[in-house]
Parts: structure tokens; sequence; C-alpha cells
């Protein structure tokens, strides 16, 4: 797992202007995109929950990509400059995002206390409608993404001239597409580990203290 310095450094560096064409810009953004999305976070922890789970995993991956696309395109856009002079908006994100990533956390701890194999399909699966809520508050609720997605990628796409940025834009919203896709549908692949009901326990045990862990770090700055 890459830490936040390793990958802003490794971002900056796939981001120094380039002399080919196009094709150099695409996969520059799309090698800058994976190092910023392969970690384990709240996001990630939740769709590849989805997918062991097989539940609503096109509709969660689907949002994640297309909010990732979103946000890349805004911050090749400029509004990254807006983000940066709103410092209250990224603070107020912040702490909604501490109580969301708390009560998530807290939520798996308990659910983990109850024995149950993905053979019994979990005694209690999540609606679509919860599905898509948490898929959403776990992406827009953090602020990193902003800064991230948003600034980082922002300003490393536009050292690739007008034309440039919005192939490495490209190069990075696939990223995005393949990196969600391969977690949520790959994760099937696992599902017979998780038959057993002490997996399952484990996994919700991982996810619950991922959320606090996240939600503590993001309180703390």
């Amino acid at each position: 797992m890459l830490m936040n310095r390793e990958k802003h450094t490794l971002a900056f560096i796939l981001g120094q202007p380039y002399r080919g064409g196009v094709l150099d810009s695409a996969v520059a953004g799309l090698l800058t995109g994976l190092s910023l999305i392969v970690a384990i976070g709240a996001q990630n922890a939740f769709v590849l929950r989805q997918g062991l789970a097989r539940e609503h995993v096109g509709v969660v991956v689907a949002i994640c990509a297309l909010s990732d696309l979103v946000l890349i395109v805004a911050g090749v856009a400029g509004i990254g400059t807006v983000i940066r002079q709103a410092g209250w908006v990224i603070d107020v994100v912040r702490w909604l995002g501490v109580a969301f990533l708390t009560w998530y956390g807290v939520t798996s701890l308990l659910k983990a206390r109850r024995t149950s194999g993905l053979a019994a399909a979990a005694p209690e699966p999540m609606s679509r409608r919860s599905a898509v809520l948490r898929a959403v508050a776990l992406t827009w609720l953090n602020p990193h993404v902003y800064l991230d997605t948003v600034l980082l990628l922002g300003s490393i796409a536009n050292t690739h001239g007008v034309e440039g940025r919005w192939w490495f834009a490209a190069g990075a919203s696939l990223a995005s597409v393949l990196w969600f896709s391969g977690l949520g549908f790959g994760a099937r692949f696992f599902s017979p580990l998780l038959a057993r009901p002490r997996a399952w326990q484990v996994l919700d045990v991982l996810i619950g203290l991922t959320m606090l862990g996240i939600a503590v770090l993001l309180a703390l700055g």
C-alpha cells in the first residue's frame, strides 16, 4: 500500500510535462490515477465487501467510477482553484466524513458479533437504496478525494497542455473504471473463503477498524 507522501511523489513524477503526444498523456493519467486509488481506504473496503457479498455490485462500481470521472473533469476544468480558496468547504466535508465513518465502523463491528457465511447470504442483506447512499457518502464525504482527485490530478493534468490535459483525464478516468470493476466484480473469486462464518466476521472487523481508523485520521486533520 502506498502512503500518501509516496503516492503524491509518484504522481508528481508521472505528471511532469511530456514532449510526446496524446498517448503519453493518456498513459500518464492512467498510471497517476492508479497510484492514487490503489490503497486500502473506506471506499475500496466498501466496494470489496459488496463484491464479496455479490450485492448491488454494478451500481456501487458505477457510482464510484462516475464520481471519480466528475471529480477528475472538475479538476482539469479548474474547479480546484475554487476549492483551494474556500478552505472551509474541506473542513465541513471532513467532519461530515468523520461522523459517517464512525457510524459505519461501529455498525460493522456490531455486525461482526453475528455469525453469517456467504452461503447463507448474510442475515440482513443490504438494500439497493442503502448501498447507493453508502457508496455516495463514502465517496463525496471524503475530503481526500477533493485534495487528490480534484487538486492534485487537476494540477498535473494541466501540465500536459490544452489538448493533452483531457487525454490525461481520460487515462485517469479509465484507471478508476478498471480498478473499481476489478475490485467489485473480481472479489467473487475469493467468495469461497467467505463461506465460513468466522472469515466473514473477520472481514467485518477489519472493515470496521479501517473505517474507525480513517475517521480518527480525518478528525486529527
